[in-house]
């Protein structure tokens, strides 16, 4: 059976099941690597993608749920020559460590700088509360974020 969906702007037509999760489709059949597996029950962050611009856990959603909806990855926001804001605040402030987390964080702040452009630590500490980070690089994390805000002057493409 072959399953339509757009992902990062492109139509695919991929060969899977309904109900196969759409984290198996983005990395074994896009070769989308951005989105990790993690806990596989949707609790630790590091397989968000935006679904309409929404935050999505895609190692429990199952492609029939998504539609017609647009999947966005981390690989749609930026490139290695033209890094998205947030992809280039998170370099700027060494907020890796591991890198595992990242792909949640960067496309959970995404979505928040696009409802809140200016957010206040708070904000930011709220909204990541369901992503985990083993490495501690919280710190790191808030300040990308905030200083991806300040360079975007409340622009969030």
């Amino acid at each position: 059976m072959a399953i339509s969906l757009k992902v990062n702007g492109v139509s695919h037509s991929v060969p899977a099941e309904p109900d196969t999760p759409l984290l198996y489709v983005l990395r074994n059949d896009l070769g989308l690597n951005g989105p990790k597996f993690g806990c596989g029950l949707g609790q630790c962050g590091a397989c968000t993608v935006l679904l309409d611009g929404d935050p999505t856990r895609s190692c429990v959603t199952p492609l029939k749920d998504v539609g017609q909806e647009e999947v966005t990855t981390i690989e749609g926001l930026g490139t290695i020559d033209k890094p998205h804001p947030l992809q280039k605040a998170f370099i700027e402030e060494q907020a890796a460590q591991c890198g595992y987390c990242l792909n949640g964080m960067i496309m959970t702040a995404k979505e928040l700088l696009v409802r809140i452009p200016n957010p206040t630590e708070t904000d930011i500490r709220h909204e990541l509360a369901r992503n985990l980070c083993r490495c501690g690089t919280h710190n790191r994390i808030v300040r990308a974020i905030m200083r991806a805000a300040q360079a975007s002057g409340g622009d969030h493409p």
